[in-house]
Formats: C-alpha cells, sequence, structure tokens
C-alpha cells in the first residue's frame, strides 16, 4: 500500500489522501503507542474527500469521530493488540 497526501491540516493534525493500490481515498491522524509513532487511516468515500479537498474544515467532525474510535470500520489497516492514542 502506498499513502499519499493530497493535504494536510497541521494545526488539528490530520491529513487527507489517495492509498494508490486500491485507489481507495482516506483521512488520517498520528497516533503513539509506547513504541512509535504512527498514522491510522480511515477510508473515505470520492464524495468526501472531494468536499474535504475544498475545506478541510469540512473533515472536523469526521476526524473527532476517529480520535474517539467511533468509526474504527473505516481502518485500511486494523490495529494489533498495542493500538496508539491519538496525539
Amino acid at each position: 500500500m502506498k499513502f499519499t497526501d493530497v493535504a494536510v491540516n497541521r494545526a488539528e493534525r490530520f491529513s487527507i489522501g489517495v492509498e494508490e493500490g486500491a485507489r481507495r481515498f482516506y483521512v488520517s491522524i498520528p497516533v503513539r503507542n509506547e513504541y512509535a509513532d504512527y498514522e491510522e487511516c480511515y477510508e473515505i468515500t470520492k464524495e468526501a474527500y472531494e468536499l474535504y479537498k475544498m475545506d478541510l474544515n469540512n473533515a472536523l467532525e469526521f476526524v473527532d469521530k476517529c480520535r474517539s474510535r467511533q468509526v474504527d470500520d473505516l481502518l485500511i489497516q486494523k490495529s494489533g493488540r498495542l493500538r496508539g492514542a491519538p496525539l
């Protein structure tokens, strides 16, 4: 899988992009566990991607759901037992 960020909101700490292999769209947030910092990527529709790309503030409600683990079914790579906490 190759994840390519298209837009980054540094203040709110998230990005949107395209997973090149399957042409899936995603929102990613940084997380940290006791061993590493990494990103969790959540799949979004092309329509959501286009909306968020126009104005990243449109994604804030979805990003909050990602951080509070309300949309874990949309994780592109499922977490293991040492899942990190959002930064």
